[in-house]
């Protein structure tokens, strides 16, 4: 068999893996408030957020075209389908290192990241395509900064709003809709990380010559990775699900269903400019900021410093990882 399309086949395998691993990884971000509070059993909410992932994955494909272009120029490298390769081998070996540990790290930095390293580490640090790596990293800042901020705003609205009703009462009503904002929070998360993939694997196929690069991400790479990660969402992340649903804060149905909202809106808002942007980040911003218009006393800092540093040093980190395993697989293979 040729060596590119041998590899483009690896590329596929490993690109499903990240999407399978990112399933059970990320989910925990989506479903985390709905189980906190009991508004839905676990094994419940993570079944309707896998549909509600594969729906989401199957809608748009913006995020995988623009990410093609904006990280690296696949005609640029000499090997690049083998730089793919080992910029996703690098990400999931992150994956599974920070799920062992029980930390919501950043699947979208994870993978950016291990690209660009792969890539210098091919090419050196003109392979990258700047002007569309640096939209990238800002709407990697600014998301959660927007998560945290509407987040604060939903609940202190909601706090004017429902400042003479019982807290109880109004936990009852917001526990019904925290199932409805949960389910679509999961199809948001869907509609930007599973393109992440579809734009390495679509990356690769330019880069090898077997595919066009006007024509776009083939359906059957789309469904293959909307179906990836819808599995690996069905297996659920439950040491993440701790985490994020009692370790940031004590998350009520009220508080649950504002950071919700907030959350969708930022990544919903994303997918449809064509950005990748960390679910992992926007959500958990998100806790935070709800917590903080709550009483601030309520949020564990202590976990938000230890997320915000995973967040920080997982893009190079990611990146060091894949110029690593790059050298190693060249000096094997090339």
């Amino acid at each position: 068999m040729d060596t590119i399309i041998l590899i483009t086949i690896l590329i596929v395998i490993v690109g499903l893996a990240f999407d399978f691993i990112n399933g059970f990884h990320d989910i925990a971000n989506a479903v985390a408030t709905c189980i906190s509070t009991r508004a839905l059993k676990p094994r419940v909410a993570i079944m309707m957020a896998a549909v509600m992932n594969f729906l989401g994955a199957i809608s748009f494909t913006g995020v995988a075209e623009g990410l093609t272009k904006n990280i690296v120029d696949p005609f640029s490298l000499h090997n690049g389908e083998f730089v793919v390769l080992c910029g996703l081998v690098a990400a999931v070996i992150w994956n599974l290192l920070t799920w062992v540990i029980g930390m919501p790290s950043s699947s979208s930095h994870a993978l950016i990241g291990s690209i660009a390293g792969a890539a210098i580490a091919s090419a050196g640090f003109t392979s990258l395509n700047y002007a569309g790596f640096g939209t990238i990293i800002i709407a990697l800042i600014i998301s959660p900064i927007l998560g945290f901020t509407i987040g604060y705003l939903i609940y202190s609205a909601f706090k004017w709003i429902f400042r003479n009703r019982k807290r109880a009462k109004t936990n009852r009503h917001f526990k019904v809709a925290q199932i409805f904002t949960a389910a679509i929070q999961a199809y948001a998360h869907g509609t930007n990380d599973a393109q992440k993939t579809m734009g390495m694997i679509t990356l690769a196929l330019v880069a090898s010559g077997l595919l066009k690069e006007s024509a776009g991400v083939p359906f059957w790479v789309q469904f293959l990775c909307a179906a990836s990660m819808a599995i690996g969402s069905s297996v659920g992340g439950f040491r993440i699900i701790k985490t994020v649903g009692t370790k940031i804060m004590r998350i009520e149905p009220v508080t649950g269903v504002a950071a919700d909202v907030s959350s969708l809106s930022v990544i919903m808002t994303a997918t449809l400019t064509h950005l990748p942007v960390s679910t992992t980040q926007v959500i958990d911003s998100s806790i935070m900021g709800v917590g903080t218009a709550n009483h601030k006393k309520e949020v564990n800092w202590r976990t938000g410093k230890n997320m915000l540093v995973t967040w920080i040093i997982t893009l190079p980190i990611s990146a060091g990882l894949a110029a690593i395993v790059y050298w190693l697989a060249a000096a094997i293979f090339l």
